[in-house]
């Protein structure tokens, strides 16, 4: 079956759901709006049996490809999964911990229960460092305030994830730790000069890509220092001279949720799609309204007639999603009742053990 050109732009596009099952309102959309993805959030997650059916529902929406199934399961205060689901700790006790191997175990551990009700992408891990004390989003999301720990640790739990059946996706490029302000509220200004973005904030993200990391996440972050306009998501500088030209990175990338103050307050939502997309975003978050998500597919379908430049990183973008797709969901992979319980049986919760220094 041949996509249509409303249908590739839908695989551009990942939005959130209103609660534990699709609405018929959402049904309705989805049939005239294909989106590419969907991300759950903790209202969207009650029991494991109940995910799994929304998740199975959200993947019976697709056309010619799959849709990406995504959470932010960080452990520690970004966890959105209810009990019996394992409450990982924070980036930061693994950081304190120091075991490379744990964290690895960490992330195949989180992918299991994940992947068994149907969640194939995690916004995980947190690729930056924790330069600033004084930062109010990021804080213990972080490994470590030294690179190389978060690079020794990070790849490790991402491997974890990859290896589990997730994809992982490291977050937030170029980099959020040295902030003093949180970009779901305002846009953050980090005036560090470059050489001091190449010794601490970028390094992690230089491996990640070094790597192939299957995706990463923008930062609607302001650096002077790489862009005096544009907060990375939307930055050509950024995305395309640095992440794209200067690292080689060829694999997905999405911009952190365009309903973000950091740059909804600025820019509407036709105006952040464009941007971000001729910046060489390939996956636009419009995590909560599905208005601005479908005015941004309707605004870029009817860009795209008439400009032949938006055509060609469309067409860039579809390359790469559509090779992480054909990759990687080659299927709906469900646990079976059986699996389910022993999956999330407690026995994930040692590892948690380990970490707090318990026995």
């Amino acid at each position: 079956m041949t996509a249509t050109a409303r249908e590739i732009i839908g695989q551009m596009i990942m939005i959130g759901v209103a609660g534990e099952a699709l609405t018929a309102e959402e049904k309705a959309l989805l049939k005239n709006y294909p989106f590419g993805g969907f991300i759950l959030f903790a209202h969207n997650v009650k029991e494991p049996q109940q995910i799994l059916a929304l998740c199975r529902s959200l993947w019976e929406t697709k056309r010619e490809l799959p849709p990406f199934i995504a959470i932010d399961e960080e452990g520690g205060r970004v966890h959105r999964l209810p009990p019996p689901f394992t409450h990982f700790p924070p980036a930061a006790a693994l950081g304190r911990k120091g075991n490379a191997d744990t964290a690895y175990r960490v992330g195949l551990a989180m992918a299991s229960e994940l992947k068994a009700v149907g969640i194939n992408l995690d916004f995980a891990p947190v690729f930056d460092v924790a330069s600033n004390p004084n930062n109010p989003v990021i804080g213990d999301r972080a490994f470590s305030g030294d690179p190389e720990e978060v690079i020794r640790l990070g790849w490790e739990f991402a491997r974890g994830l990859r290896e589990g059946g997730v994809i992982p996706c490291v977050k937030h490029f170029p980099g959020h730790g040295g902030t003093d302000a949180d970009s779901h509220l305002e846009l953050p200004v980090v005036t560090k000069d470059i050489e001091d973005l190449e010794a601490t904030e970028l390094p992690p993200f230089v491996y990640a890509c070094g790597k192939r990391v299957e995706a990463v996440m923008t930062a609607h972050v302001l650096y002077p220092a790489l862009d005096r306009q544009y907060p990375a998501t939307l930055s050509p500088r950024i995305v395309g001279e640095l992440l794209r030209g200067g690292l080689r990175y060829d694999g997905v990338v999405f911009s952190d949720d365009l309903e973000m103050q950091a740059v909804a307050s600025t820019y509407s939502a036709d105006e952040s799609a464009r941007l971000a997309v001729a910046a060489g975003v390939d996956t636009l978050l419009f995590c909560h309204d599905t208005e601005r998500a479908a005015a941004a597919l309707d605004f870029l379908s009817h860009e795209s007639e008439r400009d032949s430049d938006l055509r060609l990183r469309i067409a860039e973008s579809c390359r790469r999603i559509r090779k992480l797709k054909k990759r990687t969901l080659t299927r709906f992979y469900a646990a079976s009742e059986e699996e389910l319980k022993e999956i999330l049986s407690g026995a994930n919760r040692k590892i948690v053990g380990e970490i707090q220094g318990s026995r």
